[in-house]
């Protein structure tokens, strides 16, 4: 008899401390803050929290303790309010009515060091997007598409070369004006878009992930992505890449929030459709995204594996409205 109370103590206390690391996370998501580490990290799967949260409920009512049964149950419905499809911005969340100016397929992929460059041209050559943001494109990857992507197909290119996963490369069908990128400890170039000679802003994003001790830097530079799309609100923009966050960061939500952006992805059918990491996608999380202005419609979305990279690439099927 003693035996089995201490057993239902111990679950208890252990139950105890998986809940609260568990409600940190989920406060965090309710004060629309990232935290610190490990709440960044954790954030990016929040879907996958129900499980432990389920759990805890699970051995709280092993323990026979109640009010772990009541915190356990609100932890569990809490992060489950927090996981519904998340819309548009306020004011955001009707079609555009204008008549269709173009229609724009746009890819991105981090290919992982070059490694998937082989699989990125052989997509690029079946798809066929006007629009092609790369990361992670190292010197090989660079030599490759210069060689093996003719000019006639993608005249137009804001290639960025460097080494590991620093390179990146922006290939367009349409003529581009250059335009300043954004500045980062990776390769975010930037162009202006001519989409049957309507300009358009876009942006490839990659910002350094939120591994432990680099959170402050992930943070700021996801800050330089916001102000970017704060300063065209009024003009048609499109930014796409890793973003090595989820809509479940603050840090990515106020991006959307200040450009008043909408996420490709999730208008496309790929609600939560996870991106990262390739070799569990259904374990994983979705921080690839193209994030587009009201001035589009989104038609579709996809992911698509490329083999030798951790990330599954996004072609997005776009109508460019009004002009």
């Amino acid at each position: 008899m003693g035996s089995a109370r201490e057993w239902r103590r111990l679950l208890a206390w252990a139950d105890g401390l998986g809940l609260a690391l568990l409600s940190i996370v989920v406060a965090c998501r309710a004060l629309d803050t990232d935290g610190l580490t490990p709440v960044p990290q954790l954030l990016a799967f929040l879907p996958w929290l129900l499980v432990p949260a389920a759990l805890g409920l699970l051995a709280a009512l092993l323990a026979r303790w109640r009010s772990g049964m009541v915190w356990a149950a609100v932890v569990l419905a809490v992060t489950g309010w927090y996981v519904r499809p998340y819309g548009p911005p306020p004011g955001g969340d009707a079609e555009p009515t204008g008549r269709v100016a173009a229609s724009v397929r746009v890819l991105t992929s981090n290919i992982e060091f070059g490694d998937a460059t082989a699989d990125l041209i052989a997509t690029i050559e079946r798809e066929n997007p006007g629009l092609v943001f790369i990361q992670e494109c190292d010197d090989d990857c660079t030599r490759a598409l210069a060689a093996e992507v003719p000019d006639a197909a993608y005249p137009y290119r804001e290639v960025v070369a460097a080494g590991g996963p620093d390179g990146s490369a922006i290939l367009s069908k349409y003529p581009l004006r250059p335009a300043p990128g954004i500045d980062g400890a990776l390769a975010m170039p930037g162009a202006v878009a001519l989409v049957h000679d309507r300009p358009v802003r876009i942006q490839l994003v990659h910002p350094l992930p939120p591994v432990p001790g680099s959170v402050p830097r992930w943070r700021a530079e996801l800050g330089a992505v916001r102000d970017y799309a704060a300063g065209g609100k009024d003009r048609p923009t499109l930014i796409a890449g890793d973003f090595n966050a989820s809509q479940d960061h603050a840090a990515f939500r106020r991006i959307l929030d200040a450009g008043r952006l909408r996420d490709s992805a999730a208008l496309g059918g790929a609600f939560r459709a996870p991106s990262w990491p390739a070799d569990w996608a259904r374990f994983g999380t979705q921080i690839d995204h193209v994030l587009v202005s009201d001035d589009f419609s989104v038609r579709s979305a996809r992911f698509l594996t490329l083999r030798h990279t951790d990330h599954r690439a996004l072609l997005v099927e776009l109508k460019l409205h009004g002009g």
